[in-house]
């Protein structure tokens, strides 16, 4: 059992995370990515300094970095006593304790916050629900969703994660999510039911394992397509 949150928070991760969540091959980071849910993450800061066309939809964009670093601050103060207290609920191999992990958060999320208000500007900050994207139809080739939908179940209820995949499957050719578990280490209850409505929706869903295992039995993706 992992830790316990109430609603969701803010809280990052790094490209290489993703590169290895995702299972991201040279040719996926070619194309026109959305991180929804992206939250606080480095990801899209760190692609479009390399050059890759990647974008990140988030409510919490509508906020400037001022408002959102305390929130931050306050995710780490809730998160790292619990992640302390339930150290066996995860593998520490690429990062080596608790105090790593706090160290490899934060400097992923002040990279986000150096780049929000220029990303702001150039348009790969995007203020938006996953209940109604503010894009095109296939408007990307793969949208990824790290440690929101499926994280949250318990939170967020069957409705909310059937009509976000939807709409996720409506503005992008092929949408990857990360991890299968709850934020306190058990599998999605949603999971088998939402894999099922993709396929009525005319979506290929399956599981993919990958090489990224930091939540104990957590390797695993959807990919839908």
């Amino acid at each position: 059992m992992g830790i316990t949150l109430e609603q969701v928070v803010p809280w990052g991760r790094c490209l290489a995370e993703y590169i290895s969540m995702f299972a991201l091959s040279q040719a996926d980071l070619q194309k026109r990515i959305l991180d929804c849910g992206g939250g606080p993450a480095s990801f899209t800061a760190e692609a479009n300094a390399l050059g890759y066309s990647v974008t990140a939809c988030d409510p919490i964009y509508a906020f400037s970095a001022a408002a959102i670093a305390p929130r931050i601050d306050a995710a780490r103060d809730l998160i790292m006593p619990q992640v302390r207290d339930k150290a066996e609920a995860y593998i520490w191999q690429s990062i080596a304790d608790p105090d790593g992990l706090e160290t490899v958060r934060m400097d992923a999320m002040q990279r986000f916050l150096a780049d929000l208000p220029t990303g702001k500007l150039a348009g790969r900050y995007i203020e938006g629900t996953v209940l109604d994207l503010p894009f095109a139809d296939d408007q990307f080739d793969l949208a990824l969703s790290s440690h929101f939908l499926l994280a949250y179940s318990k939170q967020l209820g069957r409705d909310f994660h059937l009509q976000a995949m939807a709409e996720l499957c409506r503005v992008a050719r092929e949408v990857r999510i990360f991890p299968l578990l709850t934020v306190s280490g058990e599998t999605s209850p949603w999971l088998d039911e939402i894999m099922t409505q993709l396929a009525a929706f005319g979506r290929q869903a399956v599981v993919a394992t990958v090489e990224y295992e930091f939540q104990r039995g957590g390797n695993q993706m959807l990919k839908i397509t």
